[in-house]
Order: structure tokens, then C-alpha cells, then sequence
């Protein structure tokens, strides 16, 4: 098991990020993508990336830290994104629920990370809430220049989820979808997105699956649960866990070109 999703910096994890890995060996899994969501937290994630056993890392500027983007914090994140333990340029993309940074500011960042993918050939760790359509309208311009991308967190409907599909997107689902009152409609669309499309993430420390019995203590998630969010996944799309274990890991293997 691969989780694609592991917000590892943040300082839910400040006194045991090693144990926190360690649990998640001895779980199962057997990869983890670290999450660089503005320059600071991508040097972070690459220097832990660099340090634990089965971890890779992302580089790049979430919508949400969209005003930051300028020409110092793209040479870092060029400077990040040439190291070995750097897969994807991400977590970039749109984010209209919240404005943190201005629509203006996020699609300028979106935009010049899609550039920066597309000239080292690095796929994109991608973001879209309530900001689909342009999304895609600024996502369009560069497929053909990327070779690939996965939309993480995927929340959407299923509409949107054949969109990105049908663009050749991957699909990141969280335990969001073992949320009984959020997550109904994306449990509905599970079986839809192509077995070859999907990938399976915590978001941890976010998102802990509000069915996992007995809840840890802390309410904390730990990429040591992504084997109850694959089984639950597995269970609503009427296939073998294992099986579908094993292509989540070979489209892992595939869109970051790594090896585990």
C-alpha cells in the first residue's frame, strides 16, 4: 500500500513523525508521499523525504499560500523539484471555497507550476475545490506537456470526476469517503472511476475515517490507516482489497516513476 497523501510537516506530528512512519511499515504500507504545500514545507518534506525509509516528496505552493508565490519562491521550488526524493511539483491548483490567497494570485501560482512541471517533465500533486471549471480551463493548455498529474482529495461529483478522467487525470480518495455525512455521494461514484485511475491517500493528520473502530485517542490520522481506507474503498467498489492494493501501487509506480 501507497499513501500518495501524508501532510508529514505539520506540527501534529512534531514529537513523533519517525514513530508515525514506523507504525505505518509495520502496518503495510510501504510508500509515502510526503506534501510540500508552500516553499518553507516543500524544503521540509524533501529533508524528511531525504531521511525516512519508503518516502518521496512533493514541491510546490497550495492554493491557499497562493500570495506567496514570486520569483524567490519558484527558483526554490525549481531547486527542490531537481532532487531524486522530489516526484511531483504540487500541491498546487485552485482553491475558491476559501480565498486565503485571491482567485488572481491562485491561478497566477497554478499556472506557473503547470509551466515549471511542464519544462522538468515532472507530473503535477493537484488541488480544486469549488473552482472546477477553471480549473480545467487553465489545466487544458499543458496536458500534452505533462506526463501526468493526480487530482488529490478528489470531492467532487461524478461529473467532474469523469472530466478529469477523461483527461487522463488520477483520482485521490481520502477517507472522506468513510464520512457518513459527507461522504455519501463519493461513495457513489466509487465504482466509476477507472480501478487504472485511482490512488488512495490519508491527508493525515486531516481526515480521520469517522468509521475506523476504536478512534485513536488523539483523532489524529496516520498514514498507518491507509489500509482501512483501501478495504473500505474496496468493499463499496464489490473487489478484493488486496487486488485493488496492488493497482494503486502500480499507478503510483507509474505516474511518479518510482520504485517500492
Amino acid at each position: 500500500m501507497f499513501d500518495i497523501g501524508v501532510n508529514l510537516t505539520s506540527s501534529q506530528f512534531s514529537r513523533d513523525r519517525d514513530e508515525v512512519v514506523a507504525r505505518a511499515h509495520e502496518a503495510g504500507v510501504n510508500g509515502l508521499l510526503l506534501t510540500g504545500t508552500n516553499s518553507h514545507e516543500s524544503e521540509e518534506a524533501w529533508q524528511l523525504a531525504q531521511r525516512l525509509t519508503g518516502c518521496w516528496s512533493t514541491a510546490g505552493v497550495h492554493p491557499h499560500d497562493s500570495s506567496s508565490w514570486g520569483q524567490d519562491v519558484e527558483e526554490r521550488i525549481h531547486k527542490l523539484a531537481r532532487q531524486p526524493e522530489v516526484v511531483a511539483i504540487g500541491e498546487c491548483g485552485l482553491d475558491f471555497n476559501r480565498n486565503f490567497s485571491t482567485p488572481a494570485e491562485q491561478e497566477a501560482a497554478f499556472n506557473a507550476q503547470l509551466a515549471l512541471a511542464a519544462e522538468l517533465s515532472m507530473p503535477v500533486f493537484m488541488h480544486c475545490r469549488d473552482a472546477h471549471s477553471r480549473f480545467l480551463e487553465l489545466l487544458d493548455p499543458w496536458l500534452d506537456k505533462l506526463p501526468g498529474g493526480v487530482l488529490h482529495c478528489f470531492t467532487g461529483t461524478r461529473e467532474e470526476m469523469q472530466a478529469c478522467v477523461d483527461r487522463g487525470l488520477y483520482i485521490g480518495i481520502t477517507g472522506w469517503v468513510c464520512d457518513e455525512r459527507r461522504g455519501l455521494e463519493l461513495r457513489e461514484l466509487l465504482p466509476y472511476i477507472p480501478a487504472e485511475r485511482l490512488m488512495i491517500e490519508t491527508d493525515a493528520p486531516y481526515l480521520l475515517p469517522r468509521d475506523m473502530t476504536p478512534k485513536p485517542k488523539s483523532r489524529r490520522n496516520e498514514p498507518a490507516f491507509v489500509g482501512h481506507i483501501l478495504a473500505q474503498i474496496a468493499h463499496w467498489r464489490s473487489v478484493e482489497a488486496p487486488w485493488l492494493g496492488s493497482v494503486t501501487d502500480n499507478n503510483v509506480k507509474t505516474l511518479f516513476n518510482i520504485t517500492f
